[in-house]
């Protein structure tokens, strides 16, 4: 699957605060969990802008690599 852009996340119900996401809503990433195509991704900020679609095994590589980089 090639990642892709959703235009208007709104459209989406569902939406859960990353565990990543910075507590006091200055940096918040939302997802949605179970999806049919992928891993859709988005800035709780902007919930009618764009949401980004990416495969499963790239959100994965994602957040193992923000794992790893944890001081």
């Amino acid at each position: 699957m090639t990642d892709r852009t959703i235009p208007d996340a709104a459209i989406l119900s569902g939406w859960r605060k990353s565990s990543h996401s910075d507590s006091d809503a200055g940096s918040c990433l939302e997802v949605l969990d179970n999806h049919p195509s992928g891993v859709p991704v988005r800035d709780s900020k902007a919930p009618h802008g764009p949401a980004l679609l990416f495969s499963a095994a790239n959100w994965s590589a994602f957040v193992a690599a923000v794992k790893e980089s944890r001081p």
